[in-house]
């Protein structure tokens, strides 16, 4: 039996656990110095004014369209082929979400589509706060092209770059290029603090609306209001706030990934080249999109069904039945009842993302992935693909 290949582990080393024995031992755990060391440190790192840890992307994402005034009786413009939480956090807030489908030829937001839906919300009483791109992938964008079509209509663009780290275009990183950027270090991200994100902006204003209502809609942060010599218990609630503070020890951590990134990243990649010459040449197979600044966060290898006898679905249990952990990135929303419920959504809406889903399998794709163990994906896709070719 083959050895099982696990489809994500945290590169985690003696450094972060250090770390996290620093804090423990410190008597202060909570969202303190070595938090808002994180903070300063990702900025410099990304070139941001300022930088907001979080306790998820999700509550990143909820900051953010707070922060831009998305609210009820007001859209979110996204894509279905994301998380459910890009939707969902806009919800929780009472606002509603807009849809546009994704490029024919790669997983991003099409800005054609985007235009489409900004000129009927132009028509209606201009209902959409923010267009949210997501980074499939760490794939960025056409930001250059969504950016322009922002500007003409009028709206705010939030970068859902949750799988963007560290993403670098001519224009800058990812996370930086819209009015606010949002980032995820879940567990299987490309530096990780366990559960925690980051928002990343440039607006003073979008900042301190952020980090008041990160805690509670508390005018100070803890830090200050315990550590001040004086009226240290004062503070004042000046909005309904939520609970969205990261911690101390999820920060520590966050500081030792985020100074391994560059590493981190070049570990993935070199898994990645492994993969696509292994893949190139195989008729049933297309490799993942690649453009400038990707971050390789997920491999979403795509089949071609018409060259099999078999399904993705089904291509896929093989995988898992031979020791492969894959996944499958991502469910569209027009697939989920809530959404469809909600909004009616259909695929025959969204033709590229129900193509792309239907076609997509995601491979293991972590740092510390051994030559030995990429090499068993490969010949374990390899062999599937050609005892099931048509």
């Amino acid at each position: 039996m083959p050895q099982k290949i696990n489809f994500s582990v945290a590169s985690i080393g003696k450094e972060e656990e250090e770390a996290v024995l620093r804090v423990l031992r410190s008597g202060w755990l909570t969202t303190g110095k070595e938090t808002m060391a994180f903070e300063n440190e990702f900025a410099q790192k990304i070139g941001a004014e300022h930088a907001l840890a979080v306790n998820s992307a999700t509550s990143g994402l909820m900051l953010a369209y707070d922060a831009v005034g998305a609210k009820e009786g007001y859209k979110i413009l996204t894509t279905p082929y994301t998380f459910a939480s890009t939707a969902l956090a806009a919800r929780h807030l009472g606002a509603h979400i807009e849809y546009a489908d994704i490029e024919k030829d790669s997983y991003s937001i099409s800005p054609k589509a985007v235009e489409q839906k900004l000129e009927q919300d132009s028509k209606n009483g201009r209902k959409i706060k923010a267009i949210v791109p997501v980074h499939i992938a760490g794939n960025v964008c056409n930001m250059k092209e969504l950016k322009a079509i922002a500007e003409h209509y009028d709206v705010k663009i939030i970068e859902d770059a949750a799988h963007a780290f560290p993403s670098k275009t001519a224009l800058g990183f990812a996370g930086t290029l819209g009015d606010i950027g949002v980032f995820s270090f879940y567990a299987t991200k490309t530096i990780t603090t366990a559960e925690g994100g980051m928002i990343t902006t440039n607006n003073d204003e979008y900042a301190k609306r952020m980090q008041v209502m990160r805690l509670h809609g508390i005018d100070r942060p803890i830090w200050d209001r315990y550590t001040k010599d004086k009226a240290s218990w004062e503070y004042d609630v000046v909005d309904a706030g939520y609970k969205c503070n990261l911690p101390d020890v999820l920060g520590a951590i966050g500081r030792e990934q985020l100074k391994k990134a560059d590493m981190l990243f070049e570990k993935r990649s070199r898994i990645v080249h492994r993969y696509n010459e292994a893949f190139k040449d195989a008729d049933f197979l297309t490799l993942p999109p690649d453009g400038e600044g990707n971050a390789w966060h997920l491999y979403l290898l795509r089949i071609k069904p018409e060259m099999l006898t078999i399904s993705r679905n089904e291509f896929g249990s093989l995988l898992q039945d031979q020791g492969i952990c894959i996944s499958m990135h991502f469910i569209p929303h027009f697939r989920m009842t809530y959404f469809k419920n909600e909004y009616g959504l259909k695929a025959e809406d969204f033709p590229n993302a129900q193509e792309h889903f239907e076609r997509t399998i995601t491979l293991p794709l972590w740092p510390d992935m051994t030559d030995e163990m990429a090499d068993q994906v490969i010949d374990t896709v390899l062999s599937i693909g050609k005892a099931h070719h048509a």
